[in-house]
């Protein structure tokens, strides 16, 4: 979706690299999406985390384009997918016939599971430490509000990016982060 987005703001990078695809094996990064997940699942980590290759966007084509409220959308757009995402399964879940067969099972599982990733997907992504796509809206947010301190602030931290996520993740502080994810997925199913 970031891709897509950018795309509408004239940046057809991705487009070119063959990177504007749904298709799930052009964006996977052997390090993020394959080896950090098979060796938490397989040392028994408690948690899987993962990520795929950041998909390529020239942000001052954007900003050239659409401005900072460009870049802001381009930033947002998988959150926003996400989100839409999870709507759309509550409303097939809840259309889902209750006959019982194993083919319900199945469509009822693909859905719930697709609810709940995509809830947990959306929220962390909005958490503002970078390389979060949160960080990368709030950056250009400062940006448009002539923030420029916050917003290279943000951009200073973002080498550190990744050992604070594991930090957060791993410890603790874990709780307080994945609250929210936990209270929409009981909304959600309570609908």
């Amino acid at each position: 979706m970031h891709g897509r987005v950018a795309y509408h703001f004239g940046d057809d990078t991705a487009k070119s690299q063959g990177r504007l695809s749904i298709n799930p094996l052009v964006h996977v990064d052997l390090i993020g999406t394959i080896a950090i997940p098979a060796l938490l699942y397989f040392s028994n980590a408690g948690f899987l985390f993962g990520w795929a290759k950041p998909v390529p966007i020239n942000i001052r084509t954007v900003v050239k384009n659409g401005g900072y409220n460009g870049a802001i959308a381009v930033s947002l757009a998988g959150i926003a997918y996400n989100f839409t995402l999870a709507i759309l399964a509550i409303i097939a879940l809840k259309f889902t016939p209750a006959v019982s067969s194993e083919a319900t099972y199945f469509l009822k599982a693909f859905l719930t599971y697709t609810l709940i990733y995509n809830i947990v997907l959306g929220i962390f992504n909005l958490f503002p430490i970078p390389p979060l796509d949160g960080s990368q809206a709030l950056g250009f947010m400062m940006r448009k509000m002539h923030y420029h301190k916050g917003a290279t602030f943000l951009d200073s931290i973002g080498k550190y990016g990744m050992i604070i996520l594991i930090i957060v993740i791993a410890s603790p502080l874990s709780q307080y982060v994945f609250a929210p994810m936990k209270h929409l997925i009981d909304f959600a199913f309570s609908l």
